[in-house]
């Protein structure tokens, strides 16, 4: 739980403090904003009746009464989201020990960047924001406009320790792009076969991650230099380097899992 202080200090650092008491100050707004994730189909005055009984126990309200939907519309308008990026990114890191599941191998602390895609309201505000991606059955827009998310998760406790997020039409990769920032020494940074090129391998292993990436199945790494247990010693190229002269060694391991597929299935 993020404390009233540090919630605060938070508010005040971003510019959004009052300067008269109001039915809904901006630390009730944080908190009624992060509530909204954790009640995510109620509607917006069921998660406050949620929330007010809560803060009540803890004599954070004193005499207090729900205002209007309309008043709650307003205060996130006036809160804004600058105040929730800040306090994430205040507070967030890795939860896992050597001893939770998944968080660890061989020493090194297990991360994942991975990307997904979510509806949000149809709106014209939204639409102009984020934009529609294409109808797979024609020419016409999907129904709802979408919000695409890249992050950095810790995958033994699958907590979120960066994310980026932007349209539909900005291309998974460079979101991933901005997510070295919280990378580092100690960890080894897992990612899917879409990811896999000089740029982006560089800005990870420029933070002094390690890193294990999937390789498409239609790319051929050729073997520069075979080693003792049966991996190899091969190079990536930017796709701009079309001469092949600034090459990123890397060790390719073949692997095959048996017993995952299902009956009748390779």
């Amino acid at each position: 739980m993020y404390r009233p202080g540090l919630v605060d200090r938070v508010v005040a650092a971003c510019g959004r403090g009052e300067q008269r008491r109001r039915l809904l100050p901006a630390r009730l707004v944080v908190y009624f904003v992060l509530a909204l994730a954790l009640f995510s189909p109620a509607p917006y005055l069921e998660v406050m009746r949620h929330l007010v009984e809560g803060l009540r126990g803890q004599a954070l309200l004193g005499e207090w009464h729900i205002p209007v939907k309309s008043s709650l519309f307003r205060a996130r308008q006036r809160l804004g989201s600058e105040p929730l990026r800040v306090l994430f990114a205040t507070t967030v890191k890795p939860m896992g020990t050597e001893a939770t599941p998944g968080c660890f191998w061989r020493g090194l602390r297990l991360l994942a960047v991975d990307g997904t895609c979510w509806d949000v309201a149809d709106s014209p505000a939204n639409e102009a924001a984020f934009g529609r991606p294409g109808n797979s059955r024609g020419h016409d827009k999907s129904s709802f406009p979408q919000v695409r998310m890249a992050c950095l998760v810790e995958v033994g406790t699958h907590l979120v320790l960066d994310a980026e997020l932007a349209g539909c039409r900005t291309g998974e990769v460079t979101l991933v792009s901005r997510l070295p920032r919280s990378c580092g020494p100690g960890e080894l940074v897992l990612a899917d076969r879409e990811f896999l090129g000089v740029p982006l391998w560089r800005a990870f292993t420029d933070s002094g991650a390690d890193l294990l990436w999937r390789v498409p199945a239609n790319r051929v790494l050729p073997v520069e230099r075979q080693l003792r247990d049966g991996s190899w010693l091969s190079r990536i190229h930017a796709a701009t380097d079309r001469a092949h002269r600034d090459p990123v060694t890397v060790r390719v391991l073949a692997y095959q899992l048996h017993g995952t597929a299902r009956e009748g299935e390779e």
